[in-house]
């Protein structure tokens, strides 16, 4: 009985732990959804042209379409926000000038840079397509590793930051030059929750580059001679959201740590014996 006892009031404490728990699990997406995103502004409105290098790329929200009208041969740049523990997905759709005026097929290619411009492996899809001389459009994806919260300085994993999407054709006939084409860009990510925490953290996101911003000054003496306005450099706009001290980690723990105290409980009960030795007198 005094077993039993035992073993309820380790279940009744067990239940104690882990409800708590995972009633914060299933909170925590809830105030993740909540917080506002990442991105330049409030504005909804979605970009619809893209930059033709990294310092002009256009940032763009995840989950945004993002549309662009250029010709063929150019440079098309954007980017976006990603912060630990997400695993970004980037998917292109290129439709193609008019088969009547193309005279080959065209190979188009998305590439991923991170902050630091270090160009990132793609875990699977399609990152680069041929199209054929009669097709329309062409479409391309690129989903990244799961985004680290920190990593050693001599590997290339993705880290929190900025992240650099380009698009290009890298096959195209020389008559095929300059045709108009458009393309649409949409990034959406996958929160893959603790199985991807790490114990450690950047400083700061790598957030790189300089946007000069054009503000009025109070101070006259700021002003040119022709009371134009000053221009402050300040970091980018883009930021991603700061990562949460919460993980799905703690659950998986706290019902780790409760087991284990059951086991030995359970374990004690087997050694225990099922009752006390029989006290014999000397010299009986």
């Amino acid at each position: 009985m005094r077993i039993r006892r035992v073993l309820s009031t380790a279940a009744l404490l067990a239940g104690a732990v882990v409800a708590p728990a995972l009633l914060g699990a299933t909170a925590s997406p809830a105030l993740a959804d909540a917080s506002p995103s990442a991105g330049p502004s409030g504005d909804d409105s979605a970009p619809t042209e893209a930059g033709t290098s990294f310092r002009t790329a256009t940032e763009v929200d995840q989950g945004v379409q993002a549309t662009a009208g250029a010709s063929a041969g150019d440079y098309l740049y954007w980017q976006f926000a990603a912060d630990a523990g997400q695993r970004p997905t980037v998917k292109a759709t290129v439709k193609l000038p008019e088969a009547s005026k193309r005279s080959s097929a065209e190979t188009w290619q998305i590439d991923v840079y991170d902050g630091l411009r270090r160009r990132q492996a793609c875990q699977y899809g399609a990152q680069t397509r041929t199209a054929a001389t009669d097709a329309s459009s062409v479409e391309l994806s690129c989903t990244l590793r799961t985004v680290r919260a920190w990593s050693e300085t001599w590997a290339n994993d993705p880290l929190p930051g900025t992240y650099y999407v380009r698009l290009t054709a890298t096959g195209l006939g020389a008559a095929d030059l300059g045709l108009p084409m458009s393309a649409q860009l949409q990034v959406d990510s996958k929160d893959i929750g603790g199985s991807a925490a790490v114990d450690g953290s950047l400083a700061k996101p790598l957030v790189p580059g300089i946007a000069v911003t054009s503000e009025q000054s109070d101070d006259a003496s700021d002003e040119g001679s022709d009371g134009s306005k000053s221009k402050t450099a300040t970091l980018s706009s883009l930021r991603p959201d700061t990562s949460a001290w919460w993980s799905d980690r703690w659950v998986w723990t706290a019902i780790g740590g409760v087991l284990a105290a059951l086991a030995g409980i359970w374990g004690y009960s087997l050694t225990r014996g099922r009752g006390r030795p029989s006290r014999i007198p000397p010299g009986a």
